[in-house]
């Protein structure tokens, strides 16, 4: 009994190894200024990372003013769809959205207006959306300028006027949506958050966008909920002495990586950490393809990922 009880657990062991040795890292992205839309990268490791469709685009922006689909944030809902929200332009007041089973065949476009309300705001930038298990909906969260709403941060000259906080509308399905509220403001110019669980807690990763002193790092916080709140930030940058934006995070074996955009470099870096407060810069050990810019790291299974590589044909 009690051996085959070892060879029950050794297979079950070896039936979650092999699930996750079947997922495959995606990257999901944009190349110059978003105007011919969504490019995806793969890796098996996190560490290289190679570019689907000869660096083609899988999707044409068609909502917006700009009709632009910069900063695309997918995630895999617990209804089994691929949900992407995107930045349409410079200074529009909606986000875009469209969703996908198989990350190939999207649904038509359709835009969020989620600042139509504010007859100032100025841009409606970054959007990311994550699945709260806890309300059982989903937080969708982006960056934008009201002048005069916050205390004044940026400056003028060099921001263009822009003083960013995050701001948010939950939904359960995509199609009714909350009214627009704050959900995180700082003591700083504030964009970029993306948002990672792990053991128990929620970690908000932001970019700190203050010009003077120079800031332009990659800064975590965390709450226990999804929803937060998420408290000022206290703790040093994880991001090391260059500047640093959109930032993305996942879990891979032991390690937390978080990637972002040396956009100064025209580089991509990532930083890794076993326990959350001590960050390792690995930014030499990683390669992206040329030109990439700001998007989203997730899981796929090896079914999606084989249809994705077809399409490379």
């Amino acid at each position: 009994m009690r051996r085959f009880l070892l060879i029950l657990v050794s297979l079950v062991v070896f039936h979650k190894s092999g699930n996750a040795q079947n997922d495959v890292y995606l990257f999901s992205y944009f190349v110059d200024n978003g105007q011919d839309g969504l490019h995806f990268a793969y890796s098996k490791d996190g560490f290289k990372w190679q570019a689907f469709k000869n660096e083609k685009s899988f999707l044409t922006p068609t909502v917006g003013k700009d009709k632009l689909m910069r900063d695309p944030c997918i995630i895999k809902g617990p209804d089994g769809l691929f949900h992407m929200i995107f930045t349409t332009g410079w200074h529009d007041k909606i986000i875009g959205y469209a969703s996908s089973k198989d990350l190939i065949h999207w649904s038509q476009q359709k835009a969020i207006p989620v600042m139509e309300h504010e007859p100032t705001a100025k841009n409606s930038w970054a959007p990311e959306v994550f699945y709260d298990d806890e309300k059982k909906n989903y937080i969708i969260y982006w960056a934008t300028t009201i002048p005069g709403r916050h205390s004044d941060v940026a400056d003028s000259e060099s921001e263009k006027g822009l003083n960013h906080r995050i701001y948010a509308v939950t939904t359960p399905d995509f199609k009714t949506f909350s009214k627009t509220k704050l959900f995180y403001n700082p003591d700083f110019s504030v964009i970029d958050a993306t948002i990672l669980k792990k053991n128990g807690l929620y970690y908000m990763f932001v970019k700190n966008e203050n010009p003077k002193p120079a800031e332009k790092n990659i800064r975590v916080v965390s709450s226990k909920h999804a929803s937060g709140p998420y408290p000022v930030v206290t703790s040093p940058p994880i991001t090391g002495n260059y500047w640093a934006e959109g930032p993305t995070a996942i879990a891979i074996n032991e390690y937390t990586f978080v990637y972002f955009d040396k956009y100064r470099d025209h580089q991509y870096g990532a930083v890794r950490s076993k326990d959350m407060k001590v960050w390792e810069d690995v930014s030499s050990k990683v390669s992206f393809p040329k030109g990439v810019r700001h998007g989203t790291i997730f899981k796929v299974s090896k079914q999606i990922f084989n249809g994705l590589e077809k399409s490379n044909k």
